[in-house]
């Protein structure tokens, strides 16, 4: 296990460059709204992009085999999403433990305070407001999401379950593509829809790679206590662990 953060960022790496792709693509009117995405039934998964070589159409458990649109694109939604949040977590793990140690928050040139699933002790120590502030942030962001992606529940059908005939809760946009939220400062998302199926491929698998890697960092810290790069022996281990703020008998 101690080996998954590495294996991650390598594998990812190479997943970037893999050329077989599966997806549904055209250059018609509903490329504008759908970024070339054609919906197509007979198409694994609906024809989204995703599949890659050498495992191709992987659904072990059946998820995608009797879902409809709706629901096969909240299944895409909520991969895209855990797995962007992943990779930002994978980098914060990475960054804030030896050797690296860089803390945005809070200064550790005095202290070690150990491996990151001991970090936000020092957080709520340091900066006890903190996880307030955040969780408003996150609320306005998953706020905008919704906006944009989410059909507004029809009166009659507010907390009922699915039903053959309104808007449910859930239900999302016909003209929304899973994980577009029109966040793009960068200017990175391509016009092409072919290039664009290729890029949504590579942050699904490098999102998916980070997912499985961040569950093996946390699970190898909780069972040695050490940073996962010290636990590799590329690193030297320096942390104390009476010098954490909050102590555990």
């Amino acid at each position: 296990m101690k080996f998954v953060a590495a294996l991650s960022l390598l594998v990812s790496t190479a997943s970037a460059f893999a050329p077989s792709l599966k997806a549904a693509t055209t250059t018609t009117l509903n490329s504008e709204t759908l970024n070339g995405w054609v919906p197509d039934e007979e198409q694994f998964a609906w024809g989204l992009p995703g599949s890659l070589a050498p495992v191709g159409d992987f659904d072990p458990l059946g998820f995608a085999e009797n879902a409809d649109l709706n629901q096969i694109k909240k299944y895409r939604e909520a991969e895209v999403q855990h797995g962007r949040v992943a990779m930002l977590a994978v980098i914060g793990m990475l960054v804030t433990e030896e050797p690296i140690e860089f803390h945005p928050l809070f200064e550790a040139s005095n202290k070690d305070i150990g491996p990151a699933i001991r970090h936000l002790d020092e957080v709520r120590a340091v900066s006890p407001v903190f996880f307030e502030i955040l969780g408003l942030v996150i609320g306005a962001i998953e706020l905008n999401r919704a906006l944009i992606g989410w059909k507004s529940p029809d009166e009659t059908t507010l907390g009922q379950l699915r039903t053959e005939e309104g808007t449910m809760f859930q239900d999302l946009k016909d003209d929304y593509y899973p994980g577009d939220v029109n966040f793009d400062p960068l200017g990175l998302k391509p016009e092409d829809p072919e290039e664009f199926a290729e890029m949504h491929t590579k942050e699904l698998q490098h999102g998916r790679l980070a997912m499985l890697g961040i569950a093996g960092i946390v699970a190898q810290e909780l069972v040695d206590g050490q940073e996962i790069f010290v636990s590799m022996g590329v690193a030297q281990d320096s942390f104390d662990p009476s010098k954490l703020p909050v102590q555990f008998p």
